[in-house]
């Protein structure tokens, strides 16, 4: 069996900043109450003439860049979102076009806010099993067009993205490697948070419009519990197989879904915040694109170094969840 490896890191937040300050004047809510109950101070909202596949475009060459190979090197492309370009076909082969790829296997994963860490544990496996060299994992949303405007509730939790790696075979001379994966989805709870519209169940039609039923729900106090005690059952689970303690572990970077809940998750595994990757104050929840994106920046910044421990912790829609330990 191979080993895998992060041989390369990229994101894009579109230009336009929405702050808590603009959505004063969309909808009645204020700045300081979003920053109290979520740490949210604006998000990042894609340009009309911008879908998921072209920010995932951009996130995808500055990972390839920073990995020192072509889109001709790249063997399999998964794309993980919630809002593609569109139904059919897949956002992958769209960015397969774009990125004058190689005509390679390429698809869309859906499993939400989890979708990069899903991703991620599947190239693990055709890289470790030599199926596969290199691979092109990305996390994308236009989460703005499926938002309702008028919903308090969940419009001041949303923004868009896009991250991306390249997963790599490694030489028998790197230290990089992917250590465990867990990956779980609880059904019985998918009503908590949904987008009821659209599909085979309630297909497109003037109800639909007219009661918003192809705009995302979601019930915020579940979804809080749930999160934090899934985050923490994937995160323990991870220590556990690894026979590791938090201490030992160099950063968490977790779903930037609400900064209460990441500080409830450290505080539940006895996790210093000074450990944990934020960035949710100036990019809201970009579902699957969080991950990707604050892995970025924190390795461009140089905040992760090669050979730390760092644990990759999600929860979604689904409600499904994951982690991932890695020594990057």
């Amino acid at each position: 069996m191979y080993r895998a490896k992060i041989s390369g890191t990229g994101s894009y937040l579109p230009e336009k900043i929405l702050t808590n300050f603009d959505l004063e004047k969309l909808v009645e809510t204020n700045n300081q109450w979003i920053v109290e109950r979520t740490g949210i101070r604006e998000r990042h909202i894609a340009a009309p003439d911008q879908a998921t596949s072209d920010m995932a475009l951009i996130a995808s060459q500055n990972a390839l860049a920073m990995a020192g190979l072509a889109p001709a090197d790249i063997d399999l492309i998964i794309v993980a979102t919630t809002s593609p370009d569109y139904p059919m076909p897949s956002t992958a082969a769209v960015l397969q076009d774009k990125l004058g790829a190689r005509s390679v296997c390429s698809f869309d994963l859906s499993a939400a806010c989890s979708g990069f860490v899903y991703g991620t544990s599947i190239a693990n496996q055709f890289i470790r099993t030599g199926v596969y060299k290199n691979i092109l994992i990305v996390g994308a949303e236009t989460l703005s067009r499926i938002i309702n405007w008028k919903d308090r509730e969940t419009c001041i939790l949303f923004g868009d993205g896009a991250g991306a790696i390249i997963l790599s075979r490694a030489s028998d001379q790197d230290q990089s490697t992917i250590l465990s994966e867990h990956l779980y989805a609880d059904g019985a709870l998918n009503h908590l948070l949904d987008i009821p519209g659209g599909g085979s169940r309630l297909p497109f039609s003037q109800k639909v419009l007219d009661e918003n039923l192809q705009l995302v729900r979601m019930k915020g106090r579940e979804i809080f519990k749930n999160a934090v005690r899934t985050l923490a059952s994937c995160c323990g689970e991870a220590l556990e197989t690894n026979k590791l303690t938090v201490d030992e572990i160099d950063w968490v970077v977790p779903h930037q879904a609400n900064a209460r809940i990441l500080e409830a998750l450290a505080k539940l595994i006895h996790l210093p915040m000074s450990k944990m990757i934020m960035n949710v104050d100036k990019t809201a929840n970009t579902s699957a694109a969080t991950i990707p994106i604050a892995l970025d920046q924190a390795v461009r910044d140089g905040r992760i170094q090669r050979g730390q421990l760092v644990m990759l912790a999600a929860f979604g829609a689904g409600l499904t969840s994951g982690s991932i330990l890695l020594k990057f």
